[in-house]
């Protein structure tokens, strides 16, 4: 890492919108509560006309709204300040540079600077390409760029947006965020795996059946139908967010857990993942759209009547998929992916199913021995499920499931990060391990175009899933004709001890 790294001048793009509201200040906050911020300070810049006083009661509020009424607020604001600015015109960047100037200067910040684009993707590239020709980069510390996703629409796009981004920032000074790489559980997979000796070994085609990733949630698009017409579930979760558990999930160990290393490996898994072309879509991925139905009692509208939605759109709200990793130690191992909006419950898990046992000694004809089950639990609670077989108390030898939990509670899940705050965090550090490589965007972005590519093509039959429950038939199918069934995640929360 590099020396004083936890000293930086934040340059947030978009500070009046959501994103910096909900995630960005509260995050921001709770670092500087926790003294991990050494000499730091915020330039907000956005379009609108506000003075710094009216920019710092925001970040004021923001805060409180998030967190509550907090200590040390008014010095924390007190090094935040605003810039009305202009994307698209140079003479904005100039005054933002010589504001930037002095501010560094005024909190002796050594020239380190982090360029956070919480925008519009299109405005990604022109906005990197102002900085650097119109001096903001030009500095004797560190410079980064945060960029969110969506990162491009497809992989052309995506290659056009890295050869602006690159015209101005190298590779390692580019950190693009998935926020699914700071939640806790999901940086968990790799303890999990390469810290137990009674998993890695097993952790192959030999000893695990299937791995199923759920992410559903309850809400619909709400306000964001323009966006979702344009991205749908596979764009907006799948190439990423699921990617990238699955690739955590079948990686090689590591020869260290340095940021070059860790990232070589998700790239292998991406390259072994078995190309799907058009033809064969529909026998690995299933899509959906929510219809009308009731989520906690309410009554809710089918997608094509939200705001902002085509009356015909063929945009899904639901995916399901089978992905293939080819490779010696997944070979034949299905890793079933589902995600979907206005589903029956919010819950994002991840479920290991290990082989049936060679004989079941312990059969019985009215019941099914069960099988083993590694449960990681990632959102809305946290922790590890191990569901085992053992003898019932009394009787004969009968088996019955026994689960072995632990779940962040209690003292762990008052010291459990937000993803934003540790992502945050981890880029100040320099530590670029939990943002996604170029390599990792273009090969999962090869993987989805084929899936997009095929159904652009077709009508689909929509809505074909009622609102609060868990996605259309289809999904269950393409579990069935594999002799497998999606595990109810409603079935295996996480014991949590009074």
């Amino acid at each position: 890492m590099e020396q004083n790294n936890m000293t930086s001048l934040i340059m947030i793009f978009g500070a009046t919108g959501d994103l910096a509201k909900r995630k960005l200040f509260p995050s921001l906050y709770r670092l500087f509560s926790r003294n991990k911020l050494e000499k730091f300070a915020v330039i907000g810049v956005a379009r609108r006309s506000l003075s710094n006083d009216e920019f710092q009661a925001s970040v004021k509020e923001s805060v409180i709204s998030a967190l509550g009424n907090k200590e040390n607020l008014d010095e924390f604001i007190s090094h935040f300040y605003y810039q009305s600015h202009d994307v698209s015109d140079s003479n904005s960047y100039v005054t933002l540079r010589n504001f930037a100037d002095q501010v560094d200067k005024n909190y002796d910040l050594l020239g380190n600077r982090i360029f956070y684009l919480a925008m519009a993707p299109e405005f990604f590239g022109p906005i990197a390409l102002h900085l650097k020709s119109d001096g903001l980069t030009d500095v004797k510390g560190y410079k980064r760029l945060v960029i969110e996703k969506p990162f491009g629409h497809d992989l052309e796009s995506a290659k056009k947006l890295n050869e602006q981004i690159r015209s101005a920032f190298e590779e390692k000074e580019v950190y693009r965020i998935d926020h699914y790489l700071g939640k806790e559980m999901v940086r968990n997979i790799e303890v999990i795996r390469f810290a137990n000796a009674i998993f890695e070994p097993l952790w192959n085609n030999r000893y695990i059946s299937n791995i199923q990733i759920t992410s559903s949630e309850t809400l619909g698009v709400e306000e964001r139908g323009r966006y979702y017409e344009t991205s749908g579930a596979l764009r907006d979760m799948l190439q990423n967010h699921m990617m990238q558990m699955v690739a955590l999930l079948a990686m090689e160990p590591p020869i260290s857990l340095t940021t070059d290393e860790v990232r070589s490996e998700k790239v292998r898994v991406f390259r072994s993942l078995r190309t799907i072309e058009e033809q064969e879509v529909k026998e690995y991925f299933v899509r959906g759209q929510y219809g009308e139905g009731t989520i906690e009692d309410v009554k809710v509208p089918k997608y094509r009547d939200e705001a902002m939605v085509d009356k015909e759109s063929n945009t899904e709200t639901f995916v399901a998929g089978k992905i293939m990793i080819d490779n010696f130690r997944w070979a034949g191992v299905p890793f079933y992916i589902r995600t979907g909006k206005r589903m029956a419950t919010k819950s994002t898990k991840i479920v290991v199913q290990f082989k049936d046992i060679p004989m079941n000694l312990y059969y019985q004809p009215e019941k099914m021995l069960n099988p083993n089950l590694l449960v990681i639990h990632i959102q809305p609670e946290e922790g590890i499920t191990l569901h085992l077989n053992a003898k019932k108390a009394g009787g004969h030898l009968d088996a019955q499931e026994v689960k072995l939990s632990f779940a962040n509670t209690g003292i762990h899940a008052m010291n459990t990060p937000e993803g934003y705050e540790k992502l945050l965090y981890d880029c100040m550090r320099g530590d670029a391990t939990n943002f996604t490589h170029w390599d990792e965007v273009a090969y999962s972005w090869a993987f989805v175009d084929k899936i997009s590519g095929a159904w652009e093509k077709t009508k689909a039959e929509f809505p074909n899933y009622q609102s609060g429950t868990m996605g259309p038939d289809a999904a269950d199918e393409l579990l069935e004709k594999d002799g497998f069934f999606w595990w109810p995640v409603t079935d295996l929360e996480v014991d949590i001890c009074k």
